[in-house]
């Protein structure tokens, strides 16, 4: 159900654009939902031309720590990550959003 009123809300504001053909999105891999399961439900709701691009996530720790964290457990609407050098939950940096990169109309 949350995927789907993500998705909505990406065919809500393309829509703005005009008549769509394709719509590029990013999606975070500390997002609130996997890339697969977003790209699936635009492709269930759309006959638009679907691109969705994970992005990975970049953290910082108190420990000194900069970079990629590491992924305990993924699933709906969660994502349990800890910094790989003390194990402690990091700042998170980027990749966390779900952004609509590009729309190209017909």
């Amino acid at each position: 159900m949350h995927e789907t009123i993500i998705a909505a809300n990406i065919i809500k504001e393309a829509k703005k654009l005009g008549d769509i053909k394709s719509v590029n999105v990013e999606v975070g891999e500390l997002g609130h939902l996997p890339a697969k399961e977003l790209e699936m439900t635009l492709r269930t709701l759309t006959k638009w031309n679907i691109v969705v691009k994970e992005k990975k996530a970049t953290v910082r720790c108190k420990c000194g720590y900069n970079g990629r964290p590491k992924i305990l457990e993924r699933g709906h609407d969660m994502c349990l990550f800890v910094c790989p050098k003390c194990e402690k939950v990091p700042e998170i940096l980027d990749g966390n959003q779900i952004k609509i990169l590009s729309v190209e109309t017909k």
